[in-house]
């Protein structure tokens, strides 16, 4: 997506040409291939250790760090090797994004009328809303599993739950709210005495 905005601002009229669906396939094959490449040796590194404790695993879905805490050995090398992933992937996603914004803001500022610069910060604040409203629960999820911290079960949880369920349930407000009428309704709501 942040490809898309760098492309759809710095470059408006060559936007269809540039993202043709063969380009747009590709970076859905590069983004696959490079988070496939972490994740390959989970299934590995979780076979090699012996298992004596329940096999039941305290979330609604299965996470890599609740099926390393049923081993019953030191399992520090696959915990170890989950917090490099999550830092790799997390940060290389965080370093692209970051260079297409650089990228978007030196455009927007080039832009020659006010209101042409605050439509355009708009469409990218949304933009960085989703991605906030995706990663903070992922990174708080990812550590708060790994480093326990004497948090309640039922927290971690319900940020493992929020960090699947919070970005599906907010990007349509969040992309909605941009549009007048669904801006007008909400105000209406809130206003309305």
């Amino acid at each position: 997506m942040a490809y898309d905005r760098y492309v759809a601002i710095c470059h408006p009229l060559r936007h269809s040409t540039i993202l043709t669906n063969s380009v747009v396939a590709k970076i859905g094959l590069a983004v696959l291939l490079s988070k496939g490449i972490f994740v390959l040796p989970y299934p590995f590194l979780l076979r090699q250790w012996p298992y004596c404790r329940t096999n039941i695993i305290p979330q609604p879905y299965c996470v890599q760090m609740a099926v390393v805490k049923l081993a019953c050995t030191d399992s520090r090398v696959n915990s170890y090797y989950g917090l490099f992933v999550v830092f790799c992937v997390m940060g290389l996603d965080g370093i692209f994004i970051l260079l297409s914004y650089v990228q978007i803001l030196r455009a927007i500022f080039i832009l020659p009328t006010k209101d042409a610069r605050l439509k355009t910060f708009l469409t990218c604040g949304t933009h960085l809303c989703a991605i906030i409203i995706f990663y903070i629960p992922s990174a708080v999820s990812n550590i708060m599993s790994r480093f326990t911290l004497n948090f309640p079960q039922h927290v971690h949880v319900l940020l493992g739950n929020m960090h699947f369920l919070l970005p599906t349930m907010l990007n349509p407000i969040i992309y909605g709210v941009k549009t007048k009428q669904i801006r007008g309704r909400l105000l209406g709501l809130f206003t309305h005495k």
